[in-house]
């Protein structure tokens, strides 16, 4: 349908996702650890171009030679084939002690300077031609950055520039997470981006043994917000995990008893504000915005009461549930509102917008207990107009996931009005929607929303969905004579780039 694509929505959509979840007699345990497959939606005149390429990194590479499953990923520990000589097993043992991690980088794309990543949560990226998809050079984080573990999230400001966080794990025995900044554009010298990077802040973890599991984190014009949760990663277990023949997943524990740290980091001073912000044990993986409001930091973020979200995503669970009804931690989508002035009372409430019942009492230690407003429920995959990120806005897009993990519909939310407009496909499933604004666009809901559709009968194609960014009604589909993969996040790359 040529003609019903706007004329000026023109770029590309790369997306990301686990796609190979078998080789030779092996296979995945958990749909997180599958080889990762980037396609992409190039819209030109009207027209979609659909691209697919395994990312051929070197877990890739080696997996495919042996035929076998010879790299671990978080859920998967990969033990040698039985018949290979106890030499080799040695060699497997002693990189599983200090683990080498996985380059499958199948969560995201990321930007840094000119350069488009695909990523997951190791020290190891993978940059992708974003025309061709093919994959171009292994980088490694450790080798500019004391940084194990990146979370694969990232925030760019109108300048261009990258911020990230990353976990440094045991570097003279503390551990601590760090945020760091990617200047934007390329260098002349042609070196890699990351070369210039530099540590903006650093935040020591509140048990050195066992740093807090976060996937995202929020930014505003001046500040950033890091929430320091109870879902953590035991250092000593991930060493001895090959051994135990446990997936490193297996230690990976969610505290209930523990309560979640917020913290508040002032971009000039580079250094946390005084106030100490905490509020009950929670999972976080993703942040719909933060902003700025009177004194105050306002955090949208999609929780959960524990961790039985990656334990869904077993490969095993997910049949069953494609199934049955089974039970469901559904998440929340909370507002948490951080007070900059701490003067009052013990006992008193120190948020003062009328537009919210999020609360921040202060206690008699002087900390400041938060409890979120719950905006609505059942959402997951958040994506906003990025021209509001770090400032106030009304409008994000998410897929709903009310009754499985796996969502059939997607919704746009307002925050202001808390009215949620739905677009349901029948049948098929959602990827995650990706707001794009229209060029000199005023209005935060002006432009369109692009999902990807996977037909649930299978050989029947997926396609793109087009809905515009203010009704929620379909303005084009690109049908794509292929069945899609379901995927985690995308980014769009308009044609002016």
């Amino acid at each position: 349908k040529k003609s019903l694509i706007p004329e000026w929505l023109q770029g590309t959509l790369i997306r990301n996702g686990p796609g190979l979840f078998s080789l030779g007699e092996t296979r995945y345990n958990h749909w997180f650890d599958g080889m990762a497959l980037l396609h992409s939606f190039t819209i030109k005149k009207g027209e979609v171009t659909y691209r697919s390429k395994y990312l051929r990194g070197d877990t890739y590479n080696s997996n495919t030679q042996a035929n076998r499953i010879v790299v671990s990923e978080m859920g998967t520990m990969a033990y040698p084939d039985p018949c290979k000589n106890i030499f080799s097993k040695v060699i497997t043992f002693l990189s599983h002690t200090i683990p080498d991690f996985t380059d499958n980088c199948a969560n995201n794309i990321i930007k840094y300077g000119n350069d488009y990543h695909a990523t997951s949560e190791t020290n190891y990226i993978r940059k992708i031609d974003p025309i061709t998809l093919d994959t171009q050079d292994k980088v490694d984080y450790l080798k500019y950055l004391p940084a194990n573990i990146v979370a694969s999230h990232t925030h760019y400001d109108t300048e261009g520039n990258s911020y990230s966080m990353g976990t440094c794990i045991a570097e003279k025995g503390k551990t601590k997470y760090l945020l760091f900044k990617v200047p934007g554009g390329s260098k002349s010298d042609g070196s890699p981006p990351l070369k210039s990077a530099e540590v903006v802040c650093t935040v020591p973890c509140r048990s050195l043994l066992t740093p807090s599991y976060y996937h995202s984190f929020g930014m505003t014009d001046n500040y950033f917000v890091f929430i320091e949760q109870p879902l953590k990663l035991d250092i000593l277990k991930m060493a001895t995990a090959y051994l135990r023949r446990v997936s490193w997943a297996s230690c990976m524990k969610f505290h209930p008893e523990d309560s979640t740290l917020i913290h508040l980091i002032d971009r000039k001073t580079k250094k946390e504000v005084g106030i100490k912000f905490y509020t009950g044990a929670m999972a976080v993986f993703h942040q719909v915005n933060a902003f700025e409001d009177d004194g105050h930091v306002v955090f949208d973020v999609i929780c959960y009461d524990d961790n039985s979200l990656y334990e869904m995503f077993y490969l095993d669970k997910l049949k069953e549930q494609m199934g049955a009804d089974t039970t469901y931690c559904k998440p929340k989508c909370k507002r948490f509102v951080l007070p900059l002035n701490d003067m009052g009372e013990t006992g008193e409430d120190l948020v003062k917008l009328k537009y919210t019942t999020a609360s921040a009492v202060k206690e008699k230690d002087g900390k400041v207990l938060c409890q979120g407003e719950v905006l609505c429920d059942g959402v997951e995959l958040p994506r906003i107009n990025y021209n509001f990120n770090g400032k106030k806005y009304r409008y994000s897009y998410m897929c709903c996931v009310d009754i499985s993990p796996v969502a059939k519909k997607i919704v746009k939310f307002d925050a202001e009005t808390k009215q949620q407009i739905e677009w349901t496909g029948g049948d098929g499933f959602a990827s995650e929607p990706v707001f794009i604004p229209r060029p000199d666009a005023v209005e935060e809901d002006d432009g369109v929303v692009l999902t990807s559709i996977i037909n649930a009968k299978p050989a029947q194609g997926g396609f793109l969905l087009v809905l515009d960014g203010k009704s929620f009604k379909e303005v084009a589909r690109a049908c794509i004579d292929v069945d899609f993969h379901m995927d985690m996040h995308g980014y769009f790359i308009p044609d002016s780039s």
